[in-house]
């Protein structure tokens, strides 16, 4: 890491097209449930086919100067169904359908049983990323909160409750993830933003039984959706003051497309802020100057310190160049601007 302002990505970074159908994952809402049919690798070749996509990604995201690095989430069908779908309690064979936060109906798993974790999830995905680097590694899972509203709920009859046991599936796997070499754990809860009241009643609870004495350093990410999918965007989190009452160590927030107040940042003294400054909204590589000012706005309301820069979220539906080209201006402005510092 160089100096203050470090560099990071939210999570994911795009999937080649030889790897994965783009156009099928374009043209479908986030996956809930397991959807092998985006894969373009025979199931015996995938893995083997993931690792050598991870490695480009890491490639890249080291081309282009970034900080703090993951593992692109190249494995990934979607951000949560990864984890989700490998928990003991979730009916993946036949799943419930809801109404998604584009408010188009999306098949979920149903809960039938008590949510376990009956093993490592990503795990290897986390050491795989750290043999390959000698960066500063993030990895993300999905939060307690948004898989409990990914789902339909059979055997509760308590939402609080699913939550909680989601939350304490999420705190185990963080703790492999730590043992593991990671240095930063993020989860990810955009659903604390789409549903806020049910947030307000839960969510700051499970969020902090998640990363209850994990022992490493953890972020939460927050947002307001997919930008190739949802264009209008509050200038403003319903949750977000709220967060800094959180047990995580920092918070991952969107800005440059929502075009946030950045004042708000005030209201969270206690968290180091990784701070959206890409716009991915459309395919212009944002001038350097233009970010360096994001950045300089940035710091009218945070201290260098507590300030890591970042895209907003997601990367994955971007061409390959166009990501790489955003990453490499976001690293040349935080460069521009620690050098006024």
């Amino acid at each position: 890491m160089t100096g203050p302002i470090p560099t990071t990505v939210v999570g994911s970074l795009p999937q080649p097209n030889w790897l994965l159908d783009r156009d099928m994952l374009r043209d479908r809402l986030p996956a809930r449930v397991r959807t092998p049919e985006l894969w373009r690798v025979p199931e015996e070749l995938l893995e083997a086919a993931q690792d050598d996509a991870t490695l480009l990604a890491i490639r890249d995201m080291e081309r282009a100067g970034v900080d703090i690095i993951t593992d692109g989430e190249i494995r990934r069908e979607s951000y949560s169904n990864r984890f989700a779908t490998a928990l003991d309690g979730m009916d993946l064979d036949n799943p419930a359908t809801i109404m998604s936060r584009a408010g188009k109906p999306n098949k979920v798993p149903r809960v039938t049983g008590r949510i376990r974790r009956r093993e490592p999830v990503e795990v290897r995905d986390l050491r795989f990323l750290r043999e390959h680097t000698d960066r500063k590694v993030k990895i993300t899972l999905p939060g307690p909160f948004t898989m409990s509203q990914q789902a339909v709920d059979e055997h509760y009859g308590d939402v609080r409750a699913l939550a909680m046991d989601l939350a304490d599936a999420v705190n185990e796997e963080i703790r492999d993830l730590f043992a593991a070499g990671a240095d930063i754990v993020q989860i990810d809860e955009p659903w604390v933003q789409s549903r806020a009241e049910q947030a307000r009643e839960y969510a700051l609870e499970v969020i902090d039984r998640a990363v209850e004495g994990v022992g490493g350093t953890t972020a939460l990410h927050s947002c307001f959706g997919y930008a190739h999918m949802v264009h209008d965007r509050p200038n403003g989190y319903p949750i977000l003051a709220e967060l800094n009452g959180t047990k995580v160590d920092q918070l991952v927030i969107e800005a440059a497309q929502p075009d946030l107040d950045l004042s708000v940042l005030e209201e969270l003294p206690d968290k180091v802020i990784a701070l959206g400054v890409l716009s991915l909204g459309d395919l212009d590589v944002e001038p350097d100057e233009v970010i360096a000012d994001r950045i300089r706005a940035a710091l009218r309301h945070v201290d260098a310190q507590r300030l890591q820069v970042a895209p907003d979220c997601w990367m994955k539906y971007l061409p390959r160049e166009v990501a790489v080209g955003k990453l490499a201006a976001m690293v040349r402005a935080a460069e521009t601007v620690r050098e006024e510092l």
